[in-house]
């Protein structure tokens, strides 16, 4: 799988609506409205990856927040943000951004979110680890990053686990898969890819980063959400990390 497939998964236009339905339908999940609010201050400048069609970014923005830059690698996701944005008379920033090379300078912002699990959609872990490694670029020491990841050893489907690691070691795995982890499901809109993770090693690519791991928690441990956001997006864990503040000399 590769990047240029995905981003034409989420060009197409029933996928827009669909992420369009959730931002107007669904908005923040009451585990993000909990985390934000305590992790970031409305004064933040805050810089949104894999923003789809605005879900976060307007959330944000009703709960206060108004320094806001939301990105996104499909062009056409970035513009339906932006129209819902003008609709509802909100004042936020949206760009095209890949997050493996962000077009910004260095420590430009004092905060980051990837959600729902965009972060896991760069295919490969060295891509992924670039991304993390560019978004610790452009936040200023002392500044957080929220992102949600699903996982693997907390999975329902373990059977299927079992059975994914006995095709890997005898080297029958989908030859279209990048890594151990790597998921490619149907979907009505085509096939959708998706890394599920190890725990470990999203603690020592983020440590490798240049990040310190505060916490990862569960969704379901934050917030018990309403169904709609539950047949949304299904079980994901909460990563919150922190670019180390500089050291007094």
């Amino acid at each position: 799988m590769r990047e240029g497939d995905i981003c034409k998964y989420y060009n197409q236009d029933n996928v827009v609506d669909h992420y369009a339905q959730a931002t107007s339908d669904i908005g923040l999940w009451l585990s993000e409205e909990k985390i934000f609010q305590r992790i970031f201050s409305p004064e933040d400048n805050i810089l949104e990856l894999g923003c789809g069609a605005g879900r976060i970014a307007i959330g944000l923005y009703e709960l206060g927040y108004r320094k806001i830059f939301a990105t996104d690698y499909a062009r056409k996701m970035v513009g339906r943000a932006r129209s819902a944005a003008e609709i509802l008379g909100y004042n936020i920033a949206f760009g095209v951004q890949d997050a493996t090379s962000l077009d910004f300078g260095e420590e430009t912002f004092s905060g980051a979110i990837f959600g729902f699990n965009g972060l896991m959609q760069i295919p490969g872990r060295e891509l992924r680890k670039q991304a993390m490694r560019e978004i610790s670029r452009v936040l200023r020491p002392g500044s957080w990053f929220v992102f949600t990841s699903h996982d693997r050893t907390a999975s329902e489907h373990p059977s299927y686990w079992k059975a994914e690691t006995r095709r890997w070691r005898e080297g029958k795995q989908d030859p279209d898969l990048i890594d151990f982890g790597d998921r490619i499901g149907a979907t009505a809109w085509g096939d959708l890819y998706i890394h599920v993770p190890d725990v470990n090693a999203i603690r020592a690519d983020l440590k490798d980063s240049g990040f310190r791991v505060e916490v990862d928690v569960l969704r379901s441990k934050i917030a018990e959400e309403p169904p709609g956001v539950r047949e949304f997006s299904d079980e994901c864990r909460f990563w919150i990390a922190q670019k180390p503040p500089q050291k007094e000399e």
